[in-house]
């Protein structure tokens, strides 16, 4: 069977996205109607010592574990390095949707989080994981399926689709 992994009162609330906070009454207040902007769990020194921009973000290299292909890149805050590293799947900030991603949420091709990394500046961080299915919305097992061709006019794809979009996504 699956491995099972205890989540935090805290983060299952993060998860419906709701921020648990205590009343003056000592009563659990949920559904706040203005979150703060900077939610921590609680403090974590790794995480103090990460650079992000100005933003709150953090460019994010997702690796495949086994055989070390860069599957694709993200953007990261606070709070999605929080989730990643609470749940064991990878979290990431949508800049497009304005909110927290789990990976693989739609499509169910998630991202088990094997060991967090930083670089030599602390301003980039690399999650080696194992991927289920594909990390690529266009099908493609690895976002970084163009290859840059001296010369050619386009980038050449150097990878097969190993899933349908629109069957997975239907768009």
């Amino acid at each position: 069977m699956g491995e099972h992994k205890e989540i935090p009162f805290r983060v299952l609330c993060l998860l419906r996205g709701n921020i648990p906070t205590i009343g003056p009454s000592g009563r659990l207040l949920t559904n706040l109607p203005h979150p703060p902007k900077k939610l921590s769990m609680q403090s974590d020194p790794q995480l103090d010592s990460l650079k992000f921009d100005a933003n709150g973000l953090i460019p994010v290299i997702i690796q495949d574990a086994k055989n070390m292909q860069v599957l694709m890149m993200a953007f990261a805050n606070r709070q999605a390095l929080e989730m990643t590293l609470a749940t064991g799947k990878v979290h990431t900030y949508s800049r497009s949707r304005g909110r927290l991603a789990l990976k693989g949420e739609t499509s169910g091709h998630f991202q088990h989080v094997k060991a967090v990394f930083t670089d030599c500046d602390q301003d980039v961080v690399l999650i080696q994981v194992e991927q289920v299915m594909a990390a690529c919305h266009e099908g493609y097992r690895s976002c970084f399926y163009r290859q840059y061709q001296p010369g050619g006019k386009i980038w050449k794809k150097i990878a097969d689709k190993i899933f349908d979009p629109q069957k997975v996504y239907g768009k």
